[in-house]
Formats: C-alpha cells, sequence, structure tokens
C-alpha cells in the first residue's frame, strides 16, 4: 500500500507502508508496573468553543480506558496528557475521575491513579502558600473521597509563589502528612510547561534533587514513587539510586524509556508514560517479553516506537498531545481528530505525515486501509 506524503522541504514523497500491525499478548504479565497517561475524547458537534469549554465524549474516553486495561496497564487519569492546564479544566477532571474510578470498579483487575493539582488556582490570584495548599486539598479530597489514589501534580501557582526550596518543602510535607493512602508524585520539567521553570526552587539540578530526596524520605511510608519527566535517563537514575527502599521510581521519560524500564542490572524504572497511550499494544508485547526473561525480544519490539515517539514529544513538547490523539484517530479509537481546546492545530502537517511513517515502521497501524483513508483526509483538509 502506498500513500503519497509531504516533506519538511516541500517536496511529495511516496510512501508505501512496511509495518506489520504487533498483536498484543492476551492476559500479559508485567514484571513493572505500567501506568498509561490517557487522553480525552472530544466532542466535536456538541463543543461550540473548543478554547474555553471543552465538552467530552464520555463513551469513547471510557471505551478507550477500557482498552488499556484489557492490555494490562494502569491508567494514570487527568494528567498533562488529558491536558490538564491545556484546555481541559477542573471541573472537568473531577468528572472524568467521577466517572474513571466507577469504571474501574466493573472491570477485575483494573487499577488507576489521578492527577491533583492546583489548576483551579489562577497562578496570578496565588498570594501565598497556604492558597496553594487549599488548591491542592480541594483536589486531594475529590479524588481520595471517590476512593481513588492521588498522583500529586506539580503546580504553576506553586511555581509562581514560592520564594525557595523551603517553601516546596511546607507545601509538599503538608500535603504528604495529610494524605489518606499512598501519593505519587511528579516531576514535571519546564519542557513539558515552561510555568514550572524553577520548580523545587532552583535551577541547579543537584539542588532540585536534595530537595525532592529530602521530602521523600521524611515521608517514605506515603508515597509509592515518583514520576520524572526531564527527558533525561542520567538524571532519572541518579533520582532513582537515591531513592528509599520501598518508593518506586517511575519513568516520564518518552525518549529513553526502553532502557530505563529495562534498568542497569542493579535497578530499574517502572513506567507512568504518555506515549503508552499511543503504542500501546507493541509496548503490552514488549512488557510480557521482559517478564519472560526475553530482553532481546523485548529490545526488538521497543526499539521502533523511540523514533516515533521522540518525534510526537519533539520541542515544543507541551504539544505532544496533539500526536497522541492523532495516533487515536487513525486506529479507530475514534472518529474524527478534534482536540479539547482545538489543540489539533499545534502541530503541522508534515508532523503529522512524519508520525504516519514512524506508526507503521512500529507495527502500530492496527488497520493500514483505514489509516491511509484517513491520513489522506487530513492531508486534503489541509489543503496538500
Amino acid at each position: 500500500m502506498d500513500i503519497t506524503l509531504p516533506a519538511a522541504n516541500g517536496d511529495w514523497v511516496s510512501y508505501r507502508l512496511v509495518g506489520k500491525p504487533v498483536e498484543p499478548i492476551k492476559g500479559a504479565r508485567f514484571s513493572r508496573i505500567a501506568y498509561a497517561a490517557a487522553h480525552v475524547v472530544a466532542d466535536p458537534i456538541a463543543m461550540t468553543d473548543p478554547w474555553s469549554r471543552p465538552v467530552v465524549d464520555w463513551d469513547r474516553t471510557m471505551a478507550f480506558r477500557h482498552h488499556l486495561w484489557r492490555l494490562g496497564f494502569r491508567v494514570a487519569e487527568a494528567m498533562d496528557t488529558s491536558q490538564r492546564g491545556m484546555g481541559f479544566d477542573w471541573a472537568s477532571a473531577k468528572e472524568l475521575i467521577r466517572r474513571s474510578i466507577a469504571e474501574a470498579k466493573t472491570v477485575p483487575g483494573a487499577d488507576l491513579a489521578s492527577g491533583a493539582g492546583t489548576d483551579h488556582l489562577a497562578p496570578a490570584a496565588a498570594k501565598t502558600l497556604d492558597d496553594v495548599i487549599g488548591a491542592y486539598e480541594e483536589q486531594f479530597a475529590f479524588i481520595e473521597g471517590e476512593g481513588g489514589k492521588a498522583i500529586m501534580m506539580a503546580s504553576r501557582a506553586l511555581a509562581a509563589v514560592a520564594k525557595g526550596p523551603d517553601d516546596y518543602a511546607r507545601v509538599y510535607d503538608r500535603m504528604l502528612s495529610q494524605a489518606s493512602g499512598k501519593v505519587i508524585l511528579h516531576w514535571l520539567g519546564d519542557m513539558f510547561d515552561p510555568a514550572l521553570k524553577g520548580y523545587w526552587g532552583s535551577n541547579d539540578f543537584d539542588t532540585e534533587l536534595d530537595t525532592v530526596v529530602a521530602i521523600i524520605e521524611r515521608h517514605a511510608g506515603k508515597v509509592e514513587g515518583i514520576k520524572i519527566s526531564l527527558l533525561d535517563a542520567e538524571k532519572e537514575v541518579r533520582l532513582r539510586d537515591r531513592l528509599p527502599d520501598g518508593v518506586v521510581m517511575f519513568t516520564g521519560d518518552d525518549f529513553n524509556y526502553p532502557e530505563l524500564i529495562a534498568g542497569d542490572g542493579r535497578k530499574h524504572s517502572h513506567a507512568l508514560l504518555g506515549i503508552f497511550d499511543a503504542i500501546a499494544p507493541v509496548a503490552n508485547a514488549a512488557l510480557a517479553k521482559l517478564a519472560e526473561g526475553d530482553k532481546a525480544g523485548y529490545d526488538a519490539l521497543m526499539a521502533p516506537t523511540v523514533p516515533l515517539s521522540r518525534k510526537i514529544f519533539e520541542a515544543p513538547t507541551e504539544y505532544y498531545k496533539a500526536g497522541i490523539v492523532f495516533m487515536a484517530w487513525l486506529n479507530g479509537h475514534q472518529d474524527h481528530f478534534t482536540m479539547v481546546g482545538g489543540m489539533q492545530s499545534a502541530r503541522g502537517i508534515c508532523h503529522y505525515a512524519d508520525v504516519f511513517r514512524l506508526c507503521d515502521q512500529a507495527g502500530l497501524l492496527a488497520d493500514p486501509d483505514l489509516a491511509i483513508a484517513r491520513m489522506k483526509t487530513l492531508l486534503a483538509v489541509a489543503g496538500v
């Protein structure tokens, strides 16, 4: 099968599909905890004001979570991948969390954790640390009240009001000391959200690392693990090596995840990844190989997904959600390529053409005929 695609230099290139769709393994057992940070499916008809009034297709959104659970993944709900802070507000996130927790209870073995942040508090409106604490408390209370587990997301409001590491320690100490259950922390780099530059009260990694480790050590019994999303394998390993026993490292490195999950012979990372939303069938088969001790099989499956992930998460990285939803559309998980906030416009047509090629080469076009038809539709809309 062939399709003509645009290239960045303005040329047209004939591309012949080469990938064979990878079949996931039913009932696969993993030797790593694997969370997929899941996207939301917009309702393009009801969403008449996409920039400021998100409307979700709840049936398709829940169906996608069932897809992830069937493949053996846990769901990281209402996180960055669902466009928190980029068109998806706290009111919508509350409904998403409520529905997902209820839905998980209908699926044997299903598990999820939900993002607790401060995004209903505008950074400019935060005047004190108590304002930030109050915002966190509201979101924690909702999630825990629904019977859920909280992922403590990085806070733009805290980044705006904090004066140094001690202010971060005060807020995290307060929230962890009063959490009803174990919490997953999330260290999100400014490549994902420029408003988080200087998080932890410093721009020096060694200082940031000391601050984070000290917080975790004080509350090791309350911290299930920490997800680090800095797109830097060396920094993740340095944090991983300093975590107390019983505290898990969740890689959020969408550039270097295969090697970090496999480990270095001493320690390994578990996973909480946005890219797992898009590559779930291949990741399922690869993680099953790893659990069987077949490192070569794991590497062979994972390696082709890395160029795809690096393309989807290329700078400006915060727009990676467009590539995630694009792949869901190509693979028939939704009938349209419309996003909350109109975010499908965040990437250009050549970017999507590159993602299409790399998706094929990674064995991630479940129905090549459907994918080609939809890619041709997108090209036509783009006028190319």
